[in-house]
This record gives structure tokens, sequence and C-alpha cells, in this order.
């Protein structure tokens, strides 16, 4: 943009289309354009801006076609653009092959839930946090398949919608992760972080601030393996995204809000060793221990996870059968049709697609409970100690577990088995 406002101030461009036309790119040593870095969401301004047209990198040419209403030509040189602003060149303006919510590529996932054996009950917990974008956390003893179980939970996630897609891509953008032959991202992130990562790429921010992991897994999942061994100080600044759905990232200079709309799905061994509640290896922790390691991960956090689950090793002849298990695909299946009766439910409401984002009226009006579901859940605040984020949570999931039945209304074993995967609330846990 720079070097054609020189050449045009010095009059060896025509103006006619420099008003409507918006130009971006890095100008290198011999006149070739180089891809930049947030494409899309510029595209976006420029649309609203009253701009016709985009002039670009050709690598990034696909990037900003997603947006309908403006024209993209994608450039090789300079002299190509000079070119065609004074008409000597005629470029074709870039059409995708496709730009639709109908068109996403359909991408086979490598892991499958039928190459997992038994764990029923754990695929299950998953299905249900899939099924309303649930926080989940998986205890259990070292190679009872924890890991295993949370790589195969892209399988059954569904597509992003249209308007999710653009979200999630815009993120990408600005971080730079597009290629050249990608349009709008259709599939939900998953993100993987090691516990060994810093505070800032966690949650965003540095010198020029940027988002982080948490950020760049907005609409999709983060996955946290072995939660109790990342640093506190990260684990403690998760708790306002995890409730307000977005980072706020503040500094001398600046502050910016970036999206966080995560699944946060996380592993942990229950204490130290690895074997409290084995079935049968012996714990050899010290009197304690357990409810110390636990402590790592603090209550509020807790509170902001809607599902535990607890993984139990598989007996030798469960691994041992030739019993074919589930497939990936039917579990996503149930899955869809889920978030489809949930995206009726929330149509209109700007943001929310899933219950876990239901604000308190919203459950006021779509989490009705009878008198005997009521009763049990007073029971089970009453005996665990559950706080009112917690009684919240269970009602959300058990909304969830009705829309996989496609029940209009919550049922009472709909609130027991929600009820179930709370097994942390329990002062038993940990001894």
């Amino acid at each position: 943009p720079i070097a054609i406002g020189i050449l045009s101030a010095n009059e060896e461009l025509k103006p006619d289309l420099l008003d409507s036309h918006m130009m971006m790119g890095e100008l290198s040593l011999d006149g070739t354009l180089l891809p930049i870095k947030g494409v899309l969401p510029i595209a976006l301004n420029a649309r609203e801006a009253g701009f016709k047209a985009i002039i670009l990198p050709e690598d990034n040419a696909r990037e900003a076609s997603v947006v309908d209403g403006i024209s993209v030509f994608g450039m090789k040189n300079i002299s190509e653009v000079i070119s065609f602003l004074n008409g000597k060149l005629d470029v074709k303006e870039y059409i995708p092959k496709y730009l639709n919510e109908n068109d996403k590529t359909s991408v086979v996932n490598a892991f499958d839930f039928a190459d997992v054996k038994g764990q029923d009950n754990v695929k299950r917990a998953l299905e249900i946090a899939a099924a309303g974008g649930h926080n989940a956390i998986m205890i259990g003893p070292p190679g009872s398949g924890k890991t295993m179980l949370a790589k195969r939970l892209p399988g059954i996630l569904p597509h992003l919608s249209l308007s999710e897609a653009l979200e999630t891509t815009k993120i990408h953008s600005i971080v730079g992760n597009m290629a050249k032959d990608t349009g709008l991202i259709w599939r939900r992130p998953f993100r993987s972080p090691h516990h060994t990562i810093s505070d800032v790429a966690l949650v965003g921010g540095g010198s020029f601030p940027k988002p982080g992991e948490i950020s760049l897994a907005h609409n999709g999942v983060l996955f946290m393996d072995e939660l109790p061994e990342f640093k506190r100080s990260a684990l403690e600044v998760m708790r306002q995204p995890l409730e307000d759905r977005e980072i706020c990232i503040s500094r001398s200079k600046l502050v910016v809000n970036y999206p966080a709309n995560i699944m946060l799905v996380a592993s942990m061994n229950p204490c130290p060793c690895g074997y409290y509640n084995h079935p049968t290896k012996e714990c050899v922790c010290a009197p304690g221990a357990v409810r110390k390691y636990l402590s790592k991960i603090s209550g509020p956090l807790l509170d902001r996870i809607d599902i535990h689950i607890e993984v139990v090793p598989l007996e030798f002849e469960k691994m041992a059968s030739d019993e074919k298990a589930e497939t990936s695909e039917k579990i996503r299946a149930r899955v869809v049709n889920a978030r489809k009766i949930q995206a009726r439910r929330f149509k209109g409401s700007d943001g929310v697609y899933s219950n876990s984002q239901m604000s308190v009226a919203m459950m006021n009006k779509y989490c009705v409970i009878s008198d005997d579901a009521k009763d049990l859940l007073k029971q089970a605040m009453e005996k665990t100690g559950l706080s009112a984020r917690a009684y919240n949570r269970i009602l959300k999931v058990a909304r969830t577990i009705a829309d996989l039945e496609d029940a209009k209304d919550i049922q009472v074993y709909h609130i027991a088995e929600a009820i179930q995967y709370r097994s942390l609330d329990r002062d038993t846990w940990g001894g």
C-alpha cells in the first residue's frame, strides 16, 4: 500500500480504482507480494467500510474470498498491481471451489472409538460432553486409556456452523495458522498443549498481544493432559475465560479481548503414584497425599468442569475380546442430532450454540424439572456439599442427556445420571 501510494502521488497510476479497492500485503525487495496474517478480519472490515474489491498477495486470496459481497484479486508482484490499476492487465476475480456451509469437506479422523475396548461409561460421558459442549475431566491410573479416549473426541464433534466457522477462522488468521489453500475452517479445533507451556502461550498476550491456546481452541476442544502438572498460575487464570467465554489481556498501552468459547477436556492420575482406587494395584502414597495432589486443582476450577469421569483399567478378558465397539460415526450421528435440537432452541440468541452456554435466564426457561427431580437434586447437594455453580452444571448436563434422547422434558433419571458425573465433589474422594 505504501509503494502504491507513492506511485499514485507521482501520478504514475490512474486514480480510478484507488478509492474503491483496498490493498494489503508485504512487498519484498524483488517486488514479490508476500502473504500476511489476519486477512479474513481485514476483508470483513473492508466490506463494512464500503470497499468494492481487495488486492492482495496470491497466497491470501482463498482466505479473503470467503467474505461475500467484495471482489478478491490475488497478485504475484507489484508490477501486476500497477498494470491492473492502469487498465493494462485483465486479472480475473478469485473464485474458490467452495464457499458455503453445504460444501464442507469431510476429513476422516485417524482415531475411532471402535478401537477402544470397553470403557462404555467413559464413552457415554464424552458423548454427552460433545453433545452439549460441556467441560470434562477424566481421572484414572496410568494406562487406563484417558489420552486414547480424548484423541478420539474430535471424531464425534459436529462441524462448525457458518457463524462459528467465521469466528474460528478469524482467530487462526490473526496468528498466521492459515495455509494458502484454506478458506473457512469447518472442523472444530483440537488443541493439546504440553504441561510445560508458559502462561502467555496458554492464555495469550506478549509484547505484541496475540491469541493463546485458549483462543486457538475457540469453538473447539482444549485438551490438558496431566492437569495437576500445569503451573498453578496457568490453571487459575483459566477460571475467568471458562465462565465468561472470553479472555481479557490487559497491558499498560492497550486492552484486548479474545474469544475463548472452549470445551475443556482434562485428564489426571488420582494420586502421585497413580494407583489410588486401582482394582488390583495398591496405592503407596502417604496419608493425605491424594487430597494434597487433588488440591493442585482448586475447587473453583473444578466447579467449572461439568463432567467428572472415573476411568478404570480394563480386565484382560475385555482387552482380548473380539467384540466390536460402536464406531465414532454412529456416536457422532447422535451428537449432531442433539446439536440440531439445541440450534433450534437457541435460534436468535447471539453467541449461544450449545447447552453449556446457557445463561441463568435460559436455564429457568429450558431446564424446568419436576418435584421428584428437585428432591433428588436436593439430597445430592446436601450429601456432597455442591455449590450453586455445580447445581447449574448438573441441570445443563441433564438437559443435554434429554436432548440425546430427543426428550422434551428433563426426567428424574436424567438428573440422576448428571449427578453421577460429579464424583470429585464427594467428600470421600481422596480419603
